[in-house]
């Protein structure tokens, strides 16, 4: 297993960055369509097309998900990624009586205060759509500053693009890919470690542990600026066949991962929206099976929360906050146990 969303048969996904304009796209497409909901806690979220997934809807099974940067301006990605689904599908023998639409879902996140030119051309992020979309690969996903965490930031440090994954007791895998732009922190206080820190594999995002006041830190505001919004946005899934009503319940359970690894999180400001997928793979869960799925998923999200920020490039740029890596030494501090 390679740690990130693709561990899942049939899942591959593309990114595309633009570091002129601090910004970019991830595409998470299915070889085959794809059970999905979505769940959105944040006051502020930027969305397309997600109501189809509310499990009374209709459409039960979509063809991609888009996660972008630009705000309202990033949700054009959808239509490059549609274009080029749309050409594939041309190219696919006709199903009689049937008209093939590519069903592509989206959430974006707020990276328009972050210092980069912001004066991108026409048609700009439906073209980054569209190379993310010819990009997608099974290969291990890429961390850090790339795709949707490109200009990601959180209340102190970079944000950017996580991805963790595990495999159930019942034999089931779950992932999760996180572009993470939270209004909150995802570490405590001013110093190095993570609110994911209880579900860190190993050493994977440092191995620092929980700092010994982290209660007192916790009662301490550390959000963004009053005019900045923020989101952290993301798919959690399963190699289990789910129904549409389960995947909302995968959905929900992400956006516990999201409180795991970002304090605060689902405030006014942002836009905390985590879609659940199925790719129906392996047999339906037994209820405990499903259980095991959904800790799972909180899991997941937070180490892949934890990832996108310490895996976050030093790239140097001016009027943004700094990079964990920038900031903290790892041999500089001790592990610690509470």
């Amino acid at each position: 297993m390679s740690g990130s969303l693709t561990d899942i048969a049939g899942i591959s996904v593309g990114n595309v960055q633009d570091f002129m304009h601090r910004t970019g796209v991830s595409v998470v497409r299915f070889a085959k369509p794809a059970i999905a909901s979505v769940s959105v806690l944040g006051g502020a979220p930027a969305l397309r097309d997600t109501a189809l997934l509310e499990p009374e809807m209709m459409v039960d099974r979509i063809h991609a998900i888009v996660l972008s940067g630009g705000s309202v301006y990033g949700l054009d990605a959808t239509s490059g990624v549609q274009s080029v689904l749309q050409q594939e599908f041309e190219k696919k023998p006709a199903v009689q009586n049937k008209i093939r639409v590519p069903i592509v879902v989206q959430a974006s996140l707020f990276d328009l205060a972050n210092g980069g030119d912001k004066t991108w051309p026409r048609g700009f992020y439906t073209h980054l759509g569209e190379q993310a979309a010819q990009a997608a690969s099974s290969d291990a996903v890429p961390q850090g500053t790339v795709g949707a965490g490109t200009g990601a930031t959180t209340a102190t440090l970079r944000g950017g693009l996580g991805s963790a994954s595990m495999v159930t007791v019942g034999g089931y895998t779950v992932s999760a890919l996180i572009a993470v732009n939270a209004i909150g922190n995802a570490t405590v206080g001013d110093g190095p470690h993570f609110w994911s820190a209880p579900f860190e594999h190993g050493a994977e995002f440092g191995g620092l542990g929980f700092p010994l006041d982290s209660a007192q830190a916790a009662e301490q505001l550390r959000i963004k600026p009053d005019y900045v919004a923020g989101t952290t946005i993301g798919i959690v899934a399963t190699n289990a066949a789910l129904t549409p009503v389960q995947a909302k319940r995968l959905a929900i359970v992400g956006q516990d991962g999201v409180a795991r690894g970002v304090f605060p999180a689902h405030l006014p400001q942002d836009g905390d929206t985590i879609f659940g997928v199925s790719t129906e793979e392996k047999p339906a869960p037994s209820l405990t099976d499903f259980c095991e799925i959904l800790q799972a998923a909180t899991i997941v999200t937070a180490r892949a929360i934890a990832l996108g920020v310490y895996h976050a490039a030093s790239l140097g740029w001016a009027n943004c906050v700094p990079g964990w890596q920038e900031v903290f030494s790892k041999q500089a501090y001790k592990r610690e146990q509470v």
